[in-house]
């Protein structure tokens, strides 16, 4: 397109398009819920010929420390797919690229409200350990710094070629998913955020495995495109106007920490109404048929986690299925935007669609409200998420068949998330709270989302459902629309934890976040054996009447002595439950703190010991042998075939997952 008339339409259009005070007419939710101290009107044209979006942002930054500001950092993220030295690319081992799915994001101008010119100060950053050639985080120095309080205005003029689809964003044929294409600020931390000493930019570089962090916004878009696309994006539209054979959708987004968006020629469009939410499905038309899938995972969420951690605020929600050919766009989320993505013709027995589906949703609270940083602790999103996408999934479709349900063939989300984790590769190498970028050789996904959720699932089980939901309305009231850091979490549970339990779990449960959270102790309680054998009386010699009288032991009629012999295998410590069972039916619950190595339970009854088992209610799923928390004198066969079964399961289970990849 002639640069000229590219900027003379971006002008023009911003002018008319985002008029700030027609812009605060146009408002969504009746007050703000964040700061806003990063705000966006973009005006953007998509070009289908040369796959690239042109656009002009005004945006403005309001200096939230105490300390003047003497740059800007502007995360590029397009670029990471501009050539093999980028570092997204260095860390996926990716040594070429083709011409299709080269992407980059081009600032070409950068000016103040004054309209003085500042892209001569502009300069990409390498962090520390980073590629010195990795362009997607920018700096600009000002000419004069930003005060405290202060609010500085400005226009950038970009180009974004997006990438043919990789990871997240980019293009195939004519299908397009907008994310993270645009010029886009870090978050400046002022001094105590986060635990920070020193107030500083955070604005990492995109890593392979990281995600992002970002300040909730004001969002204005104008995006202009051939009038024969269907559009879907994480704003409400307000407008539509058509000439020429072109469109232009005005958006309006609040709140949100990020703007993605996408356009298709194929998308067939199917709403629903969940109370004040407007849920809009855009999916390609060989999946029409699962649109209720769609659509009932995403009202299953929004009722799960309305009633159990806090409310949605706003009034929008789409929900995008990316054709086969373009699911590395799948399973992302933007808040009130996300990407699910199936299969024709899937089994409703295989639950893939509503575990992406109630999965990317959660996302909406965790790190959409309660915007943690990805990039230094995915687990505070991730796992945190996972772990409610498992009670969610459970829930809605069964404790033991949400995620895989067939004659002779269940699973459940919690148990398979758990199952996930155990078969990972290095699923105890790391701690989950580690940056990002440090989880190496395929041992982020087990380590940030799956132990998280083990971990948390086996936390509720020893609190309580009731104390878990109690935990996270309080951390939702507290950190919703700002930026908690792992710390702050911990904190809210031990507050909650207490209130709810005094000292039962200790002064808090800083014990239980060091071993599992910033630690990789293993959990293995084990009952190595039960024997019981005839009680018998006192024997040997006994001072009696001033002689000594040797006694022979003999049997106390109708008493036994019984003995259950317990280990700890692992380095990790939870207190835990053990369920002994007596040959009269009789069943005694005991409980042990678990410190000890070995522990023997000893009884002298009219009954003996059958069978013992660790855990009977199954709450310590970090434990990573079932196997071994049970034992039998007489091995029944029942329970003989129950674990027969299970072990059918586990290879059918993995033949079924491998039929995801042919």
């Amino acid at each position: 397109m002639n640069p000229i008339l590219t900027r003379l339409w971006l002008l023009i259009s911003a002018a008319i398009v985002l008029n700030p005070g027609q812009a605060r007419s146009q408002v969504i939710l009746e007050k703000p819920l964040s700061p806003r101290i990063a705000n966006y009107q973009i005006n953007a044209r998509l070009d289908p010929e040369t796959k690239t979006v042109h656009g002009e942002m005004n945006f403005t930054w309001t200096n939230p420390s105490a300390d003047p500001v003497n740059e800007l950092q502007f995360h590029l993220y397009l670029n990471a797919f501009k050539n093999t030295e980028s570092l997204f690319l260095r860390e996926r081992g990716k040594t070429a690229i083709s011409e299709k799915e080269c992407g980059f994001c081009d600032i070409l101008e950068i000016r103040d409200s004054t309209n003085q010119d500042l892209t001569s100060g502009l300069i990409f950053l390498a962090a520390s350990g980073s590629s010195s050639s990795d362009q997607t985080v920018a700096s600009l120095s000002l000419p004069d710094p930003i005060l405290p309080g202060e609010t500085f205005r400005g226009t950038i003029r970009f180009t974004s070629k997006l990438p043919l689809i990789l990871a997240r964003t980019g293009y195939v044929d004519d299908y397009y998913f907008v994310a993270q294409w645009f010029p886009k600020l870090g978050v400046y931390e002022p001094s105590g955020m986060r635990g920070r000493i020193e107030a500083g930019w955070n604005c990492h570089p995109f890593h392979t495995n990281s995600e992002f962090y970002a300040n909730h916004s004001l969002y204005e878009v104008a995006i202009t495109l051939p009038d024969d696309f269907v559009v879907g994006s994480g704003g409400l539209l307000l407008d539509s106007t058509s000439a020429d054979g072109w469109k232009t959708l005005k958006y309006r987004a609040e709140d949100i920490v990020d703007f993605a968006w996408t356009a298709s020629r194929d998308y067939r469009v199917v709403t629903d109404q969940w109370n004040h939410v407007t849920i809009t499905c855009l999916l390609q038309p060989e999946h029409l048929r699962q649109a209720d899938r769609h659509i009932s995972a995403a009202r299953y969420a929004l009722e799960y986690l309305d009633a159990h951690v806090g409310p949605y605020p706003w009034p929008h929600l789409t929900i995008i299925d990316p054709p086969r050919y373009a699911l590395g766009a799948g399973g992302m989320e933007y808040t009130t935007l996300i990407t699910a993505g199936t299969f024709y013709a899937l089994p409703k027995g295989i639950r893939p669609v509503e575990m992406v589906t109630i999965h990317e949703f959660g996302h909406s609270y965790f790190m959409g409200m309660i915007a943690s940083n990805e990039f230094e602790e995915p687990w505070l999103d991730e796992g945190i998420n996972t772990y409610w996408e498992t009670r969610i999934m459970d829930w809605a479709y069964g404790e033991k068949q949400a995620m895989l349900d067939f004659p002779f063939l269940h699973i459940g989300d919690t148990e398979f998330a758990r199952m996930q984790w155990l078969m990972a590769y290095g699923s105890d190498f790391f701690p989950a709270s580690e940056n990002a970028w440090s989880y190496p050789r395929g041992t982020y996904g087990a380590s940030v989302y799956q132990k998280p959720a083990t971990m948390l699932n086996t936390l509720e089980r020893m609190v309580g459902q009731k104390t878990m939901d109690e935990i996270f309305k309080k951390y939702y009231r507290d950190w919703a629309f700002r930026h908690p850091s792992t710390n702050d979490f911990i904190q809210v549970v031990n507050q909650v934890v207490t209130e709810k339990h005094g000292n039962a779990f200790g002064p808090d449960l800083n014990w239980f976040f060091d071993q599992f959270l910033f630690g990789t102790a293993k959990v293995d309680y084990a009952v190595r054996g039960v024997s019981s054998r005839p009680e018998r009386g006192k024997a040997g010699l006994f001072d009696e009447n001033g002689a000594k009288e040797f006694r022979v032991s003999q049997k106390v009629p109708g008493m036994f002595r019984s003995t259950v012999q317990l280990e700890r295998n692992g380095d990790g410590i939870l207190p835990v439950e053990i369920l002994v069972t007596f040959s009269n039916g009789e069943k005694l619950l005991e409980r042990w703190d678990g410190q000890e190595r070995v522990k023997d339970l000893i009884y002298s009854r009219d009954s003996w010991v059958v069978s013992a088992e660790i855990d009977p209610e199954k709450k310590i799923l970090l434990d990573q042998n079932l196997l071994n928390n049970s034992y039998a004198i007489k091995p029944q066969k029942a329970y003989a075939w129950k674990w027969a079964t299970r072990f059918l399961f586990l290879i059918q289970n993995l033949l079924h997952t491998f039929t995801f990849f042919i």
